[in-house]
């Protein structure tokens, strides 16, 4: 870039001195044109005659050499300097455009770790990511990145997520947490058990889809790099015919203005503009939706999701946090506090997340030894002998009526845990599945976006999946879904859709998979989501947060905007030059306007879709 800058500021120079001072020796003037010219041309000229040996001979290349060696074969030498220099400095603002994007986009490449402190034999070895195995203990120190996915087994921080997920608050951890791999530990120094090796670890993953991110082509970039490749001999041609008949017809012209008009005819045609300035325009955007904290994986998605109608969306983990908590206790005859620690201490052998969900509201340490005996009633629930207590009883509706014991009915929504000691019920326990914050404001912002459709499926019951779409204003509901039928009723709403509108499903678990893989645009929840989701998924949401969907799709339709934009503004003004210097109206420094100056705006255009701030695109 610098090396550029410089080229361009001595060749500007020289040209304004040739262009100020007339020199009594006109050849003092011409060499410093020249030599201008060639500071400027030179990488050029090479190109062209490069991709002619190679067959590749109608480029921009090879339209900006014919031009300006034909403009000094008529004596046009400023003209010739003009349309070379302007041309570099329109490649100039295009190679810091793009390098802005990139930059925007491998900034990410900085979650990437440089090593690893693995604990072996007593000793702290620094180590490559790659060479720590599954099971293995890290140590990672404040100021470190997290090398490796894993679980905290000793200590506790504060990690800054903000360069895996966007999201500049940092993270309280302790013992017992899932770490990522790609944060920044600022102020503990914790323990690790590492579950994945760094090639299936998030920060690997990550890096993987950044890397690859723009390597699929939209339509729309596809139909420029064809448009460019019939353009260019066309216009060719048109240059050909427009300096070589026209002479024989109009009597009282001659070759020499035919020449020029055919020559700026050939600058005019250049389709640089459309060229740079469309995958540009997709590149920006890819690096603007990942600074929200959402990885598009390619241009045609993004084009893709501009179009979106329907949104489809799984329900645990999705539009829920996908974590059993306790909602409610509904004691009878003891305190709420005794009937969590008898339900806890009962269920002290289960791994089952209901489970888990009352230890965690119980928050002590249970004793084992009270827990003397337990044993499963398959599809009623656990039964425990505790000492001091007895027989305690805790499972669902059915447990209760086959041990024959009156109980009190809870009509709350969720899994319902009913408890009883020596065959007396004693209370019930609310277990549910929390709604993430945000899913209320997703729907009503897509409603606002003007999608059509939204559907919720799920494999949970149906009361419980009408009520949270209930609550999130969903009114299409499909529950009690297993995999295959979840792909089976996404065909059915894909058969339905317009075909010009995109339908897109919003998933996160290994089940969700093959919706991700069915639907036009797969969009995976990447913080906590199953690998195979995020492996089918076609866009992935860093921070779990649904609302970045609507960022995402912010995202595409403005990036779609710009695309438009230049197309339009391009083709516009270089059509209405292309006939006025086939007319001769025009001369060649209107030429250089349509190429370069067209150019440069566009590319200024183009990078509006980088501007995102507080997650909203500008």
């Amino acid at each position: 870039m610098k090396k550029r800058a410089v080229k361009i500021m001595i060749s500007l120079i020289l040209f304004i001195i040739a262009l100020v001072v007339s020199f009594k020796n006109v050849w003092i003037n011409h060499t410093l044109y020249i030599i201008s010219y060639l500071i400027v041309a030179l990488e050029i000229l090479r190109k062209a005659a490069r991709n002619i040996f190679r067959g590749k001979v109608f480029d921009e290349n090879f339209l900006m050499t014919i031009a300006t060696l034909g403009a000094f074969a008529i004596g046009e030498f400023p003209e010739a300097v003009a349309v070379m220099l302007f041309y570099q400095v329109g490649e100039f603002f295009q190679s810091y455009a793009v390098d802005k994007s990139r930059k925007s986009i491998t900034s990410l490449m900085n979650i990437r770790p440089d090593y690893a402190n693995v604990k072996r034999e007593g000793n702290i070895e620094k180590v490559s990511p790659e060479e720590v195995n599954i099971g293995e203990i890290i140590i990672v120190k404040p100021g470190e990145k997290i090398p490796l996915d894993g679980i905290v087994i000793e200590g506790s921080t504060m990690i800054d997520t903000q360069a895996l997920t966007g999201e500049a608050v940092p993270r309280y951890v302790k013992v017992d947490d899932e770490v990522l791999s790609g944060c920044m530990n600022q102020n503990g120094v914790i323990s690790i058990k590492v579950t994945k090796e760094f090639r299936e670890s998030t920060v690997s993953k990550m890096l993987d889809l950044v890397e690859n991110a723009s390597s699929k082509k939209s339509k729309s970039e596809n139909f420029i790099t064809k448009f460019a490749r019939y353009y260019t001999p066309a216009v060719v041609i048109i240059a050909l015919i427009l300096a070589i008949i026209p002479p024989f017809i109009f009597k009282n012209t001659t070759f020499i203005d035919w020449i020029y008009r055919a020559l700026s005819f050939l600058v005019v045609s250049c389709p640089c503009a459309l060229v740079v300035s469309i995958p540009l325009s997709f590149f920006g955007g890819i690096g603007g939706a990942s600074k929200a904290g959402v990885l598009v994986k390619g241009s045609n998605y993004l084009e893709a999701l501009s179009k979106t109608k329907t949104v489809v969306f799984d329900k645990t983990g999705t539009l829920t946090q996908g974590i059993f908590e306790v909602q409610k206790v509904n004691a009878v005859k003891i305190s709420k506090e005794e009937l969590i620690q008898i339900a806890a201490q009962a269920e002290t052998y289960s791994n089952h997340p209901i489970s888990a969900s009352l230890k965690k509201v119980y928050g002590k340490e249970i004793n084992k030894e009270e827990v003397v005996e337990t044993q499963e009633i398959a599809g009623l629930g656990i039964k425990a002998n505790l000492q001091g207590k007895g027989e305690v009883l805790v499972g669902n509706e059915k447990l209760m009526q086959d041990r024959k014991i009156p109980y009190i009915i809870c009509k709350e929504v969720g899994t319902i845990l009913y408890v009883a000691i020596n065959n007396e019920f004693v209370g019930s326990i609310v277990i549910a599945d929390k709604i993430k914050k945000d899913s209320k404001q997703t729907i009503e912002n897509l409603k606002k976006h003007h999608i059509t459709k939204i559907v919720m499926l799920t494999g949970d019951k149906k009361e419980v999946a009408e009520d949270v779409a209930k609550t999130l204003g969903i009114s299409n509901v499909y529950a009690q879904l297993l995999p295959h039928e979840k792909v089976q009723k996404l065909e059915e709403l894909l058969a339905k859709k317009n075909k010009q509108e995109k339908l897109a499903f919003v998933g996160d678990g290994i089940n969700d998979s093959p919706a991700l893989a069915l639907a036009d645009i797969g969009i995976a929840m990447g913080a906590f989501g199953a690998d195979s989701a995020i492996e089918a998924a076609d866009v992935v949401i860093m921070t779990d947060e649904p609302s970045k969907i609507t960022v995402a799709i912010n995202v595409a339709k403005k990036t779609m905007r710009i695309v438009k934009e230049n197309i339009i503004f391009a083709i516009g003004v270089k059509i209405a030059i292309l006939l006025l210097t086939a007319i001769g109206v025009s001369n060649m420094w209107e030429a250089v306007f349509a190429d370069v100056g067209v150019s440069v705006i566009a590319i200024i255009n183009a990078l509006r879709a980088l501007r995102v701030k507080n997650n909203v695109i500008h």
